[in-house]
């Protein structure tokens, strides 16, 4: 596929901001390790090959196992996460498919005894940047480039 239109130029200024807010994330209590797993969570979902691939990369080069990774579209059902990990995915989930899962009650409940409020603010924000990363991505055909970076099992 080829990209449709060159956003990077047309969008300088727009692509910027959103990397500022990724800047500021990046600061955050929250960790880097979390973040990508939410950034990798957020991106099956919604079918962002390029995000995908991008972000389980940065795992596997920050040192995450094969395994956790290749897990996490089924978290649930694995025991490889832990209790925080676990609510962060619920809320990455619950935000990214708002018009199925309006009910946030369970996974603020569960969130409250992980994250404190700015931990909580600064997830959110993760999960929209995301979400609107994705978007961006698929709109514009961002193509996957294959890499030679290797899982170690």
């Amino acid at each position: 596929m080829n990209i449709r239109v060159n956003y990077t130029a047309a969008g300088a200024s727009l692509a910027q901001a959103l990397r500022g807010v990724n800047a500021v994330l990046e600061k955050s209590s929250l960790g880097s390790q979390l973040i990508d797993l939410i950034f990798l969570r957020v991106s099956q979902i919604n079918g962002c090959a390029y995000c995908v691939d991008k972000h389980a990369r940065d795992l596997l080069v920050s040192g995450e196992t094969f395994q956790r990774i290749n897990s996490l579209l089924t978290w649930r059902e694995v025991n490889f996460y832990t209790p925080r990990e676990r609510a962060a995915l619920a809320l990455a989930e619950s935000v990214t498919k708002l018009a199925t899962h309006r009910s946030q009650d369970e996974v603020q409940s569960t969130l409250d005894e992980h994250f404190n409020e700015q931990e909580t603010v600064d997830l959110v924000y993760a999960i929209a940047l995301m979400n609107a990363w994705n978007r961006i991505g698929i709109s514009f055909h961002i193509p996957v480039q294959e890499q030679a970076v290797q899982p170690s099992i």
